[in-house]
């Protein structure tokens, strides 16, 4: 049993060494945290490692990046599903990109629109904030903390797991493994100031004692090795909690996905 955690930021931008993937089999201990070159690189790493060597165990893969977007854009786009939201944002969402047009913000002399509906999804509004941080809206693709345009370019990815037979919580049903969710790196790591190199080292020094040297020394160096590292040791330990995740009776939810974390009951979308 194993979990996969991979830390999405760099999928902004295609540079180097910021996508990381992170890998545990049982709590506290990793067997690969390694960086990820671009985002073809991720898929290809990811889809056929994970499903040709790993068909018999059960796997839970979490990706850092916004798995849809609120309810009122699906519907605006014409979508009625998370599977269809995919493939329409696989054709469009470069373009949205290039052009940064309503209800996307963030670029130089694009600032933040009226739009016809809420910027954030029920579950960003209803997970705990930390330190008073809280998950930022899909349609800011860029600036500071900008999310949307990662979870742009991650989408295509959901289609190509889905299509090799996972569970895309708790946007598909069906059973198929791995189960793959949503993370919020934040809410796993806790309120450590993550871009100082000694808090991240003390982080790991209290919680996770039992990382080899080389994992170690390459979470303490890199913010984004480290939010992989620590988000793959907390899902090990969550894995019975990840196998038995339930199917979402929330209709809204179907559509805009929850973020998970070991505490994700207690949230109220």
């Amino acid at each position: 049993m194993r979990a996969l955690a991979v830390d999405w930021s760099a999928a902004t931008h295609n540079v180097r060494s910021h996508v990381w993937l992170a890998e545990a089999v049982e709590p506290g201990r990793l067997v690969r945290l390694e960086p990820v070159p671009d985002r073809s690189t991720v898929v290809s790493s990811l889809v056929p490692s994970t499903f040709a060597s790993l068909q018999a165990e059960t796997v839970a893969v979490g990706l850092d990046f916004a798995f849809s977007f609120p309810a009122w854009f699906l519907e605006h786009s014409g979508v009625c599903s998370a599977t269809e939201l995919w493939a329409h944002v696989e054709r469009c969402g470069e373009a949205w990109l290039a052009t940064c047009e309503p209800p996307f913000w963030g670029r130089p002399g694009r600032p933040h629109p009226l739009a016809p509906g809420p910027p954030l999804r029920r579950t960003e509004l209803a997970v705990p904030r930390v330190r008073g941080v809280a998950p930022k809206s899909i349609f800011q693709i860029g600036g500071a903390g900008s999310v949307g345009t990662g979870s742009i370019r991650g989408m295509p990815l959901l289609r190509q797991f889905l299509d090799a037979g996972a569970t895309i919580w708790p946007l598909t049903s069906g059973g198929g493994r791995p189960v793959v969710v949503e993370i919020y790196p934040r809410l796993l790591t806790g309120a450590v100031r993550k871009s100082v190199a000694l808090e991240r080292q003390r982080l790991l020094a209290e919680r996770h004692p039992l990382l080899d040297a080389e994992h170690l020394e390459k979470a303490v160096r890199s913010e984004d090795a480290f939010d992989a590292a620590v988000s793959a040791l907390v899902m090990v330990k969550h894995l019975d909690d990840l196998h038995a995740l339930p199917d979402e009776p929330d209709a809204q939810l179907r559509l805009e996905g929850r973020i998970w974390h070991p505490d994700w009951r207690l949230d109220s979308p």
